[in-house]
């Protein structure tokens, strides 16, 4: 008896886990009633584009809300959300295993980083490969209203991430 009560239990908890995680718009991280975020600045004369990945070394720019409100309902959510990856430990070949995602290009780096809840401090045992910083990515995996803090940016999301892929438009 116990032992059919546990299979029916595996079988119905099979769809949940094999489920894709739901895509998650960056918009939906901020609480009802808080403030949008700031229209992010425009980074447009590529022929200073080695000017500005020689900042990189400079100091962080001022974050606008370092302690922006967030959305406690997507703690424990399998997510995916696309966005741009900050890299905050990379090897010499190129490889991140911790990173800031953010909604756009630039973000932390070239501008002011953006508030905290547009923000995902995501940690991956499989290293990215990254070899373009204006390639943008969807990350997937669970993620956690936790406050962390960079020498970037404070972010008010966690993530430990399950996938990384390439950017493409979600089919359907």
């Amino acid at each position: 008896m116990l032992r059919a009560l546990l299979l029916a239990l595996a079988l119905l908890a099979t769809p949940v886990l094999a489920a894709e995680p739901r895509i998650l718009s960056w918009e939906e991280m901020i609480p009802e009633g808080a403030p949008p975020p700031p229209p992010p600045i425009a980074f447009h004369d590529l022929s200073r584009l080695a000017d500005a990945l020689a900042a990189e070394g400079a100091p962080a720019a001022t974050q606008q809300s370092p302690a922006a409100p967030v959305v406690e309902a997507l703690h424990g959510q399998r997510v995916r959300i696309p966005g741009y990856v900050v890299p905050l430990d990379m090897d010499e070949a190129g490889r991140v295993r911790e990173f800031l995602l953010v909604p756009y290009y630039g973000a932390c780096i070239h501008v002011p980083p953006p508030p905290s809840n547009q923000i995902v401090h995501v940690h991956t045992a499989t290293p990215l490969q990254l070899d373009e910083l204006w390639q943008p990515f969807w990350i997937a995996g669970e993620l956690r209203v936790e406050a962390s803090s960079s020498e970037l940016a404070e972010a008010g999301y966690r993530m430990q991430a399950e996938h990384i892929r390439p950017y493409e438009l979600p089919h359907g």
